[in-house]
């Protein structure tokens, strides 16, 4: 995989670079929305294009159960299955088996869970997620690894890395003897763990680097360790990790994590944030968080967000979105979650064009300082 790192901040390690895959180049630092399904929920694949998405996540273990391999494998793999031209990438599946904690165990050979669709056994090793990723064919594939909880005991967390890595080995080699189906190459990123421990997030990452991986995600993270821990763990991290590869904290996360991870040399993100609080009611804006259910917006017919450069703030007032939101019509669902978008969009490119500026850091205490003073949780 080809990574260019273009700009580099002189105070921080937060970098630019340009990620290049055959649907197309990424710009970093990047915030990726997820389309766990093939579908980012409400949203149209043009619409995202006209949001400036330009990567999206998708997620192997809900394709593998539905709509399933055959129907992919027919379909010419998900690009064409959804009408997607642009780089996409799939999480192995690990955290979704890690969530299903009382319907799986998990051995050396791989996991065997219950589907939680019909509760039919399945099983996942590493070969057979690098072939279900092969039929899906995104262009950045994640191995098979194991997410130990936050508040697992340090024994558990060191022999859950040994095991993650074991398992990386394996589909490292397996990848190298299968081939994309499709016409468009495919790049495998390794995932880090060790949780909150340095020694063992140090033991894991020098592992997977000698492995020789195109890029590198920061596992385990954000699943219920303090802030400031997963800081510590990512200014390790940025240490030890090769400066010309990509750099993926895998489930981060509201802006403020997004922010102080890129001032630790973290490239990409993905978070379920933007949808989920859209379903909500809650949007994102340049000046805070707002709950547009609230009553006080009843009579309120300004813009979510003034002067912002989008659809929905162009045309529609909060009042009207309120409106919505109240009678269950789901266009109110489908605005706030454009909005969620659009903004988490801005947040990396304006974070971009500040490292490039020089003035990332103080952007990010100014924009943070403002951002934290306005949430509206009402």
């Amino acid at each position: 995989m080809k990574f260019t790192v273009t700009t580099v901040d002189s105070r921080t390690a937060a970098r630019c670079g340009v990620l290049h895959t055959d649907h197309g180049p990424v710009l970093t630092p990047v915030f990726m929305p997820v389309g766990t399904r093939a579908s980012v929920k409400s949203v149209e694949p043009h619409e995202l294009r006209e949001l400036h998405v330009h990567i999206i996540l998708a997620n192997t273990y809900h394709l593998y159960l539905r709509p399933g391999n055959d129907i992919l494998l027919k379909a010419g793999g998900i690009h064409r299955f959804m009408n997607w031209q642009e780089p996409l990438l799939t999480d192995s599946g690990g955290y979704q088996v890690y969530s299903l904690s009382d319907l799986r165990k998990i051995k050396e050979e791989g996991v065997m869970f219950k589907s939680h669709l019909d509760g039919s056994t399945q099983h996942f090793t590493p070969e057979n997620v690098v072939d279900t990723e092969r039929i899906i064919g995104s262009d950045i594939m994640m191995p098979l690894d194991e997410c130990p909880p936050s508040t697992a005991e340090k024994e558990y967390v060191r022999s859950s890395g040994e095991l993650t890595i074991r398992w990386a080995e394996r589909a490292r080699k397996h990848f190298s003897l299968t081939a994309p189906l499709y016409g468009h190459e495919q790049y495998l990123f390794g995932i880090t763990q060790g949780g909150i421990h340095a020694d063992l997030r140090t033991l894991s990452t020098n592992a997977l680097v000698d492995l020789g991986f195109d890029g590198y995600a920061v596992g385990g993270m954000a699943v219920g360790e303090p802030a400031p821990e997963m800081y510590r763990i990512l200014e390790l991290s940025h240490t030890l990790l090769p400066e010309e590869k990509p750099r993926y904290l895998m489930g981060v996360g509201t802006p403020e994590n997004i922010l102080n991870a890129i001032e630790r040399g973290i490239d990409m993100f993905d978070c379920v944030i933007p949808t989920r609080e859209g379903r909500n009611g809650r949007v994102y804006t340049r000046h805070g968080k707002m709950n547009l259910r609230s009553a006080k917006y009843a009579d309120d017919f300004s813009s979510i967000d003034e002067g912002f450069d989008n659809e929905v703030c162009r045309n529609y007032s909060r009042a009207y979105i309120r409106h919505l939101l109240n009678v269950g019509e789901i266009l109110g669902l489908k605005l706030c979650t454009l909005q969620n978008i659009s903004f988490f969009m801005w947040l990396t490119a304006t974070a971009r064009q500040q490292i490039q500026n020089g003035s990332f850091l103080e952007w990010k205490q100014d924009f943070l300082d403002q951002f934290n003073i306005s949430n509206d949780q009402a």
